[in-house]
Order: structure tokens, then C-alpha cells, then sequence
């Protein structure tokens, strides 16, 4: 009996993980995180949104798990402020395509923002 149970529970939450969006759902409390993670170390609003979104689509889970070591440690600056410290931070990811990523979409939307704010300006 309680396995009858335990099965129409996990079809109940099967289809509630259907009917409330699936894969989409999990994406935006992903993309929030990923966007908040950024903003913790530093990211402004505009850039962490820009990056964020993107970032959940190219990366898997498990890589933006690992870019989470980029976070201060006990005793660091939020913001690293050397290069020697940045490099630290990268290499305690240890996901060489992760960084790659991170890097690139940081410039890639910096870039984006920049232009907008001129297309505004101008």
C-alpha cells in the first residue's frame, strides 16, 4: 500500500512539474539565481540580468555550480583586486569552458549595454 502511494504522489508531481511549465520553470529559478550569484559578487543589475540569461543557456548545471567558487573566501574582496587574485578565483573553478563563458558573456553583454546606452544617448 504505501508504495501505491508513494507512486501516485510522485505521478502527482510529475504532472504538476508538467502542468506549472517543466523545463521553463526550472530555467527562471536557475536564471534567478544565476542572476543574484552575480549581483553578490559585484555585477550591476543590467549586466547580471544580461549575463545571467545567457549563461543558463549555455552552460549546464554543473558548470555554474563550479563557477559558484568564484565567491570570495574568507578574507578576500568581494571584487578581486589584482590580477593575481583573479586568477586565483579561476583556477579554484576548475572548468576551463565554464570561465571561457563567463568571460565572453561578460564582454559580449558589456558590450551590448554600452551601445544601448549611446543609441539613447545619441
Amino acid at each position: 500500500m504505501r508504495y501505491v502511494l508513494l507512486f501516485v504522489l510522485f505521478i502527482g508531481m510529475l504532472g504538476a512539474f508538467w502542468v506549472l511549465g517543466g523545463e521553463k520553470l526550472l530555467e527562471r529559478v536557475t536564471e534567478a539565481r544565476v542572476e543574484q550569484a552575480l549581483l553578490d559578487n559585484g555585477a550591476p543589475q543590467p549586466l547580471a540580468e544580461c549575463m545571467a540569461d545567457k549563461l543558463v543557456d549555455t552552460l549546464t548545471i554543473e558548470q555554474l555550480l563550479k563557477l559558484e567558487k568564484l565567491a570570495p573566501e574568507e578574507g578576500e574582496n568581494r571584487v578581486p583586486l589584482s590580477r593575481r587574485e583573479a586568477i586565483e578565483r579561476f583556477d579554484r573553478v576548475d572548468d576551463p569552458e565554464a570561465v571561457r563563458a563567463l568571460a565572453t558573456t561578460g564582454a559580449s553583454c558589456s558590450v551590448s549595454l554600452i551601445g544601448d546606452a549611446l543609441k539613447d544617448r545619441f
